[in-house]
């Protein structure tokens, strides 16, 4: 059975590596080629989903460390993605991956360097 602090850890490198492939999927791209590119998109999306389910399984206590980030909004945004899709556009998915993402991912990565080695 996985100790709390694993579970974290695995938690955050989910959010981690999620974070990055979205990323990775969008480089070197404006917005309006990646709103013409379905593939793209639907990768992005599913990324945002696990990223979701992810941080609902973080701590509150690792929640309240990181104020800035919008944790409920982060949460609901999956329901969004899987139940209520037809709100899902390109518009919010970008916003999503410029504006959220990159200060997501630094809480992460100072998170996840708290956490040191198991």
């Amino acid at each position: 059975m996985h100790s709390d602090r694993e579970a974290t850890r695995r938690w955050l490198i989910d959010i981690q590596h999620h974070v990055a492939m979205a990323q990775g999927f969008v480089a070197h791209m404006g917005y309006d080629a990646f709103k013409d590119d379905n593939l793209r998109l639907y990768a992005v999306v599913r990324c945002l989903e696990i990223v979701s389910e992810a941080s609902r399984r973080l701590p509150d206590a690792l929640k309240a460390r990181n104020p800035t980030i919008d944790w409920r909004a982060m949460a609901g945004a999956g329901n969004i993605y899987r139940h209520d899709y037809e709100d899902v556009t390109a518009h919010r998915v970008w916003r999503t991956l410029t504006l959220s993402l990159p200060s997501l991912l630094d809480a992460v990565t100072r998170e996840l360097a708290g956490l040191g080695e198991l």
